[in-house]
């Protein structure tokens, strides 16, 4: 299929369709996550509340994700992925009768957005890890990650936009009826794909498999470093979404049509950053943006909280975007690339488990920030966090570089030259 460079990734149609799929249902996801925010408001006026609510998201990608990681190599992806998503459609399902009733509690929205975090704990490691079996050229493999990270990122601009305007029509309920239907796209691409063999590995015991993974992520420099900067940056930086409705109302008084705006723009500036990834011929010099992107979240995210314009705070929401998710999607891709294929699942899931499972402090911390020193003050400190996080990534370069470069030459991703850039 005739495709530019930078979409070389769907010129194998199993990724493509996969794509297309998962499109579908990213937007119906964006959609009921703001939905969801709004729904903890609205039923508390408490940002204490909707910060408990993204803890509950996110702490299971700290307590189980490294387990999917292990399953993720030990089975069947594609079967794991199925059953995950049809879970979660199930949860998006019973939100929408729940909230259409008006039977939903606030002890009821905690259950279920917690279930929905285990669910996502499993489904994230194992999609980050499918695509290697989802294209036909290895080396378009960067290219499918930058194009994944698009996909998401892009959705986040188009999914809380609508969300924040169906809420402001009709309520939450259609939100949550939308995204469970939006699961049948990308159920019904993973039923029509065909995935690459994977290299057959002996069976041991999960446990094993379990340390075998731990001792290989945090044994080497280049991944631990990564690992615990992503961690760091995504706790200052993701509280962003659960203190938005505070913000939005407080702020500039405003309701959820100004959520969905914000939160699209942080989707914007991601996209930008996803736009920038895939158009890179290699990863060489990728490892330079993880730290300098830590910074340019930071301040976005700080700026935010000092500005009261609604276009100044728009484009700062874009320079957090950008910043956050170019630092993460090259951490993604890097590990992507350097690490064995036996251990992919289960590096992935400590990828998620750094970047989605330290957020649930970071949603717990703003929370708490904001009920007592005020949303906007709670913005700066997240803010200030990650621009210390890049400064401190920075000052300890060289050595990450060094170790990086090596692994680079093992792979033949750069020559044996001492002035090759990482």
């Amino acid at each position: 299929m005739a495709l530019p460079h930078t979409l070389r990734a769907l010129r194998s149609p199993n990724f493509r369709r996969y794509y297309t799929g998962q499109t579908v249902s990213m937007i119906g996801t964006w959609i009921q996550s703001v939905a969801l925010m709004w729904l903890a408001y609205r039923l508390t006026g408490s940002t204490f509340f909707t910060g408990l609510v993204g803890f509950l998201q996110s702490i299971p990608h700290l307590l189980i994700g490294p387990l999917a990681g292990v399953l993720g190599d030990r089975m069947d992806r594609r079967r794991l992925l199925m059953i995950v998503l049809s879970l979660m459609a199930l949860q998006s399902a019973t939100l929408a009768i729940l909230a259409w009733t008006g039977y939903i509690t606030t002890w009821s929205l905690a259950l279920l957005a917690a279930f929905g975090g285990i669910c996502n704990a499993f489904e994230t490691p194992t999609r980050q890890s499918i695509f290697v079996q989802l294209i036909d050229k290895r080396e378009d493999l960067p290219n499918a990650i930058a194009l994944n990270s698009m996909l998401m990122n892009g959705t986040r601009l188009i999914g809380p936009s609508i969300g924040g305007l169906l809420i402001a029509a009709s309520g939450e309920t259609l939100c949550f009826v939308l995204n469970a239907l939006s699961y049948t796209a990308v159920l019904w691409a993973l039923k029509g794909v065909k995935l690459q063999p994977r290299v057959e590995r002996p069976r041991v015991h999960p446990m094993v498999d379990l340390a075998e993974g731990w001792r290989y992520a945090m044994g080497w420099l280049p991944v631990r470093r990564m690992l615990i900067t992503l961690a760091l940056v995504s706790a200052s930086i993701s509280p962003y979404a659960t203190l938005m409705p505070a913000m939005a109302v407080n702020t500039f008084g405003h309701g959820a049509e100004l959520v969905g705006l914000f939160i699209g723009c942080v989707g914007l500036g991601a996209v930008f950053a996803a736009y920038n990834l895939a158009r890179r011929p290699n990863i060489r010099g990728l490892g330079n943006w993880i730290p300098r992107c830590a910074i340019i979240a930071g301040l976005g995210m700080a700026g935010f909280g000092l500005s009261t314009n609604i276009y100044l705070s728009c484009l700062l929401l874009m320079l957090t975007g950008f910043g956050m998710f170019l630092s993460s999607s090259s951490v993604n891709t890097i590990l992507q690339t350097i690490v064995d294929e036996e251990k992919r699942s289960r590096v992935m899931s400590y990828y998620t488990t750094f970047f989605i499972g330290a957020a649930p402090f970071g949603h717990y911390a703003a929370g708490w920030l904001a009920e007592h020193v005020g949303v906007r003050v709670a913005f700066m400190i997240s803010g200030s966090v990650a621009v210390l996080t890049g400064l401190i990534f920075l000052a300890r370069a060289p050595s990450f570089r060094a170790e990086l470069r090596a692994a680079y030459i093992q792979r033949g991703i750069i020559p044996a030259d001492p002035t090759a850039s990482s």
